[in-house]
């Protein structure tokens, strides 16, 4: 059944624990459908009505269906009090220490996260909402001697791993629910309340994204007449050479530009004002998905030697002609931002773009990234 579920990456201590007990759950409810489904079918088949001619009034004289019930009810008692209690104890009442947690802030707007570090002091600087505006969305008083060392950033969430981690959420308009689900993490921010939400994170981005890595292969190679041919029926394709224009010799699309409607409209605009004709277009099968927020997963060179891409270079549309050129045909991709922060509650028109980039790190890197950010403080 876990395998069957699919569950993302786990990259949280409390995560197994609540990834079994929704494997329990998921085969309770397995077990009752069949149960109840077979049930059902036999009541149907036992009582239809060329069995029953005539009605029998006297009802059920078995009391096999009360055991089954109360069987039922004992297995949601186990459940609940050695399952579902314990987990939500743990999660509600056994709260770290603060001196030995990760304290930060996030505070939910449409449509941002915006993240506050109490600095080296460890303290949380005074905010007033008369100081909110574009620029200081948390309305932080830099006057308060609390508020000189702490650190804020928008949709970006650093912190270290194997280390229990506090954020007190929050909301400054409407609901929205921070989610974290590689972390098992899930809490709604509403306005006027802090919620404080803890976990330990076990793995970092950097192992996350190598466990997510997978193999892309670029597909066939085909060469289209653009008068004759449709390129709307070709939006997973890139050109792999420029398209000249015949009569100025100008290029009018780039080698590496994905083959989308407004291609078409740029040659369609080319030929109307300069009456030009094109030559055939050759054109390589490539996923959208291989090149939307993905960078490469291994170096890739060119039969020269030189390098073409580096691991954890962005993949790029212009860079998929010079790897089919060097015979390289499969490409090893990772998620460029693995760990995210999304908001999982509709919370607005732009409710798809509140999306934010959390990193975990070592130690030793999360300290330099906060000493980074620090100096970037006026004295």
């Amino acid at each position: 059944m876990f395998d069957f579920l699919s569950f993302p990456v786990v990259a949280s201590a409390h995560g197994p624990e609540i990834d079994g007990m929704t494997t329990v759950m998921h085969w309770a409810m397995f077990t009752l459908f069949v149960g109840w489904g077979t049930l059902f079918v036999f009541i149907l088949m036992r009582f239809r009505r060329s069995k029953n001619p005539k009605a029998d009034y006297l009802g059920l004289r078995s009391h096999a269906s009360n055991y089954v019930e109360g069987a039922v009810a004992v297995f949601e008692v186990i459940v609940l009090v050695g399952l579902a209690f314990p987990l939500w104890a743990k999660r509600v009442n056994a709260f770290p220490s603060e001196k030995e947690a990760t304290l930060v802030r996030v505070v939910g707007e449409q449509f941002n996260w915006n993240v506050h570090y109490p600095g080296a002091d460890g303290v949380f600087g005074r905010t007033e909402i008369s100081l909110v505006t574009a620029e200081n969305p948390l309305g932080l008083d830099r006057s308060d001697p609390n508020a000189k060392d702490d650190i804020t950033t928008i949709n970006q969430l650093h912190l270290p791993v194997n280390r229990p981690v506090i954020v007190r959420l929050s909301s400054k308009d409407v609901i929205h629910s921070f989610s974290l689900p590689f972390f098992r993490v899930k809490q709604d921010a509403i306005p006027g309340d802090v919620f404080p939400v803890w976990f330990v994170p076990t793995k970092t981005t950097t192992e996350i994204r190598e466990m997510l890595k997978y193999t892309y292969k670029m597909g066939k190679t085909v060469e289209l007449d653009y008068k004759t041919s449709d390129l709307l029926d070709y939006l997973d394709y890139v050109t792999l050479n420029d398209i000249i224009n015949q009569k100025d010799g100008s290029v009018v699309i780039a080698k590496g530009t994905r083959v989308l409607p407004y291609v078409k409209e740029q040659l369609s605009q080319a030929v109307t004002e300069s009456g030009a004709e094109f030559n055939s277009m050759k054109l390589i099968e490539v996923p959208l998905a291989m090149t939307l927020e993905k960078v490469a997963g291994q170096a890739y060179s060119a039969k020269d030697g030189s390098v073409l891409v580096n691991k954890g270079d962005m993949l790029t549309d212009a860079i998929v002609p010079a790897l089919h050129e060097n015979g390289i045909t499969e490409v090893v991709v990772q998620l460029a931002s693995p760990t995210e922060i999304a908001c999982a509650q509709l919370c607005g028109l732009g409710h798809y773009r509140m999306r934010g980039t959390m990193i975990v790190e070592t130690q030793e890197e999360y300290d330099a990234w906060l000493k980074t950010e620090a100096s970037y403080l006026q004295p």
